[in-house]
């Protein structure tokens, strides 16, 4: 029996990782994170659950990347921390995650193998062809996977693009030739599937971005994802038809800039890239700087730029800004702040609702239909996305001819299985969100956010007092402490109120019984949340330090 099982990214965006199994054998297909949602107070990121992997470690044989994509190769390092597996990708992919792993120490003892498209990979009974897509990366790989029960593709994220560089355009004919050999079942990317039609062309991005660079008199400030490395070609051209320097700057960035220099994909001249350090020293209409914070991330380049703490570049009157990126679900907000804070200082900002200034790097409807017709899948199966992508995709591929009951829409969790019975959905494991706070994996659980959301809607409370051990009377306190719970002169009557409550409970638990502080305790706690609540409808973080003497 062949399985499917994704352990992230089916119902979600982001922290794509999926196990495909044969016997004694196992191999997952990308190990992807997420950023935290609103709620994950404190949270860095996010990782999948991998007790699946756990539980059959013997059987776990190698990590398959698509591409290098934070929501594919994030959780990398957190996988190789507890197994030695091979880690097969491409190029560009590779070097990314053995940046990544040198933060663990990792990336002198993990085994990565590097892949090109059309190459053939053998684990187990599975033979993997890698197949050239486009997408708003570099080195992206689509799969087919060869199984004793049939063919499977795996499109990875992609999209179907028209352009004059062919290591950019994902290989429609080996999907044909895939679909003329018979799939046993296409795994399609979800993410666009709401927008009809095509996804527009980069070259259009190009024309529009040399337009705006051509007519600016200023400097000129482009902000996106790092990753990007055909966009940040796209502008190195278009810096030296206008004979500006070019400025990199961001961390990711400049890690991301000098892989893909390395590899071939990015080139300029020696005298062309100038160090942040100097940009005062070239005139602004000459200028022209690459950075990250296109999100508006607090600590981001931009961001700093924007609110004047960057050590040598802030933003000023004449600038030219443009946000060459969408916006991920939950940044919204971040980015509409840094918009303001960089109207405020003068510039012009330039974003998608103003110009074309990006283009997805995700197949929208048209797309997605070319490939069920190129492949001719048996059945059909959603990937990528929130659950309304996967239903939304269900549809249409109903709608493309794939009967109903081929068509399987799982979410997290769910097992998929083929064999001579043909293909369903057929049982379920244990999956989940690992939350990464800091150093700690997995530390900060439902209980930890509760106390984190209660501390930052209701404050805290601290109570500290000594007791006497043998008489029982209270030495020091009660005293109240108060943060995010504000003890004014117009609430001082809660300061009394609150010490009479306390003093209360002393009094009715007996001197000598069983335990008596941690009874005092924990009366206390109940008792003053009660009596807040009461009195002005709030429920802090009661914490009571009571030593006995």
């Amino acid at each position: 029996m062949l399985k499917i099982i994704p352990l992230g990214g089916f119902g979600e965006i982001g922290l794509n990782m999926m196990v495909v199994e044969y016997d004694d054998t196992i191999f997952v297909i990308d190990a992807g994170l997420m950023f935290p949602e609103d709620y994950m107070l404190g949270v860095d990121i996010v990782i999948p659950e991998m007790e699946y992997l756990r539980a059959n470690r013997d059987r776990f044989k190698a990590v398959v990347l698509t591409h290098a994509h934070e929501d594919h190769v994030g959780a990398i390092a957190y996988l190789l921390k507890e197994f030695s597996v091979p880690v097969y990708g491409t190029p560009f992919t590779v070097s990314i995650v053995k940046n990544k792993l040198k933060e663990f120490d990792l990336h002198n003892v993990a085994d990565l193998k590097q892949v090109t498209p059309s190459d053939r990979i053998n684990i187990g009974p599975f033979e993997i062809e890698f197949i050239r897509v486009s997408h708003s990366t570099v080195d992206v790989v689509g799969l087919a996977i060869r199984t004793p029960e049939g063919l499977v593709v795996h499109t990875g994220d992609f999209r179907i693009n028209h352009c004059f560089d062919m290591s950019n355009c994902t290989d429609i004919s080996r999907f044909s030739q895939c679909g003329d050999e018979g799939v046993l079942a296409l795994l399609s990317d979800s993410t666009n599937v709401e927008k009809e039609g095509y996804t527009e062309s980069d070259q259009k991005v190009k024309e529009n971005l040399a337009k705006i660079v051509a007519r600016s008199e200023g400097r000129v400030i482009i902000a996106l994802f790092a990753s990007n490395v055909f966009r940040i070609g796209q502008i190195i051209d278009i810096a030296l038809k206008n004979n500006r320097k070019i400025v990199f700057n961001g961390r990711s960035i400049e890690q991301t800039v000098a892989v893909a220099k390395e590899l071939g994909y990015l080139d300029w001249p020696a005298n062309m890239c100038l160090d942040v350090r100097k940009v005062k020293s070239c005139p602004n209409n000459r200028l022209l700087v690459i950075t990250t914070g296109s999100q508006g991330e607090p600590m981001s380049a931009l961001s700093r730029m924007a609110t004047g703490f960057h050590k040598h570049l802030n933003i000023k009157k004449g600038d030219c800004v443009i946000l060459s990126s969408k916006s991920i679900p939950g940044n919204g907000k971040a980015i509409s702040n840094i918009i303001n804070n960089l109207y405020r200082r003068g510039a012009e900002v330039i974003y998608d609702k103003v110009a074309k200034v990006h283009v997805s790097g995700h197949a929208c409807q048209e797309e997605l239909k070319l490939m069920m017709n190129l492949t001719k899948p048996k059945y059909f199966i959603p990937i990528h996305g929130e659950y309304r992508h996967l239903i939304i995709h269900a549809r249409l591929a109903e709608k493309q001819g794939i009967p109903r009951e081929n068509v399987l829409a799982a979410e997290n969790g769910n097992v998929i299985c083929f064999d001579d019975m043909g293909g369903r959905i057929d049982g379920q494991v244990d999956t989940g969100r690992v939350l990464i706070d800091g150093k700690g994996v997995g530390d900060v659980g439902r209980s930890v956010l509760k106390e984190r959301r209660n501390l930052s809607e209701d404050g805290l409370v601290v109570v500290t007092m000594i007791i006497d051990e043998e008489t029982g009377i209270v030495l020091y306190g009660p005293e109240l402490v108060s943060k995010g719970f504000v003890f004014g002169a117009e609430t001082g009557y809660l300061v009394d109120d609150a010490q009479c409550v306390i003093l209360e409970i002393v009094e009715e638990v007996e001197v000598g019984s069983k335990s008596r502080v941690d009874v005092i305790r924990s009366k206390l706690q109940k008792a003053l949340k009660q009596y807040f609540f009461f009195t002005i409808r709030r429920r802090p973080l009661v914490l009571p330090i009571i030593i006995e003497v």
